[in-house]
C-alpha cells in the first residue's frame, strides 16, 4: 500500500493511494488513522513530504563501496547522527545551497524506514515488527563543513532543505535487496543494492531502539552507496539548476531541483 502526505486548496492531507486517487485519511496512517470517505485525483494534489518525523536518525559508512570510495574504515558499529526535522522537504521541493556554505554541497541516495509503532530496547528479530514502511531520501551534505570548517556533521548534513522524502511511503516491500539509484541531471551517479549494507536493517532498528525511544512516523536513513560527489576525480558538487532523481525499486522517484539561496525559492513550514 502506498501511503502519502498532500496538500490541496491549502489543506494538509495523509491519503491513501488508490490508483489515480488518493482516499483521504483524518491522521497518519501510522497513528491510526482512517479514511474519511472524502477522494482526490492524484493529479490535482501536492505531494508533500510523507512524514512529520519527530526525530530524523541517520546512518554514516554503511555500504563498503562507498566507504572504499571515501578511505574510510569500516565502523564496528553503526555511526549515528541525526538531521533536524527542518531539514525534511518533499518531491519536487528545490534544494537550497545556503549562502554560508554554498559549494561542496552533495547528494546521498538512501533508503528511509518509517517507523510504525513506539518502539525501545527491540530484538533485531522483533525489530522489522516496528516498521511501517519505507520511502526514498536524499541525505544532502555540506562536505566543507563536514570535512574541513566543522569537522563533524550536525550543521554539514542539517541545513533547511538537506533531507528530502518522498514520493510516498509503500508499506508492502521487503528491504533486503533493493535497487537503489541517484540521477543528476539525468545521468546515473549511485547505483546499488540495500543487499550491500554493511548492517542489515533489522540491526539498525534494534541498535537504534537500545539508545533512543523510537516515537511512530520516526525517520531512519540507511547509508548511501558509492558514487557521491566529492569521490569522483574532479568532484561533482551540486549546481543552481541541477535536478537530482533518487530511485529506489517497489517504491518510486524523489525528485528535487537544486537552487541558490535568496533566488526563486519558496520554503514552506517544516516537511513541504
Amino acid at each position: 500500500m502506498k501511503y502519502c502526505r498532500c496538500e490541496r486548496a491549502g489543506r494538509i492531507h495523509y491519503g491513501l493511494i488508490e490508483g489515480d486517487d488518493v482516499a483521504l485519511l483524518d491522521g497518519a496512517p501510522f497513528s491510526g488513522g482512517r479514511t474519511t470517505g472524502e477522494r482526490l485525483r492524484l493529479a490535482e494534489v501536492r505531494l508533500m513530504a510523507p512524514v512529520e518525523p519527530p526525530n530524523v536518525f541517520a546512518i554514516g559508512a554503511n555500504y563498503q563501496d562507498h566507504i572504499d570510495e571515501t578511505g574510510s574504515s569500516r565502523p564496528e558499529r553503526p555511526l549515528i547522527f541525526l538531521k533536524p526535522t527542518t531539514a525534511v522537504i518533499g518531491p519536487e521541493t528545490p534544494v537550497v545551497l545556503p549562502t554560508m556554505a554554498p559549494d561542496e554541497v552533495d547528494y546521498e541516495a538512501e533508503l528511509a524506514i518509517i517507523i510504525g509503532r513506539t518502539a525501545r530496547n527491540l530484538p533485531p528479530e522483533a525489530a522489522i515488527g516496528a516498521v511501517f514502511g519505507y520511502t526514498c531520501a536524499n541525505d544532502i551534505s555540506a562536505r566543507d563543513c563536514q570535512k574541513r570548517i566543522d569537522r563533524q556533521w550536525t550543521r554539514a548534513k542539517g541545513f533547511d532543505t538537506f533531507c528530502p522524502l518522498g514520493p510516498w511511503i509503500e508499506t508492502d516491500l521487503s528491504p533486503a535487496d533493493l535497487p537503489i539509484s541517484l540521477r543528476l541531471n539525468g545521468q546515473v551517479m549511485q547505483q546499488g543494492t540495500t543487499a550491500a549494507m554493511v548492517f542489515a536493517i533489522p540491526y539498525l532498528i534494534s541498535y537504534l531502539s537500545q539508545a533512543f525511544t523510537l516515537l511512530p512516523g520516526t525517520v531512519i536513513l540507511t547509508g548511501t552507496p558509492a558514487g557521491v560527489g566529492m569521490a569522483r576525480k574532479p568532484p561533482r558538487f551540486l549546481r543552481p539548476g541541477d535536478t537530482t532523481e533518487v530511485t529506489i525499486g517497489g517504491i518510486g522517484t524523489l525528485r528535487n531541483p537544486i537552487r541558490a539561496e535568496g533566488t526563486d525559492t519558496v520554503r514552506a513550514p517544516c516537511c513541504a
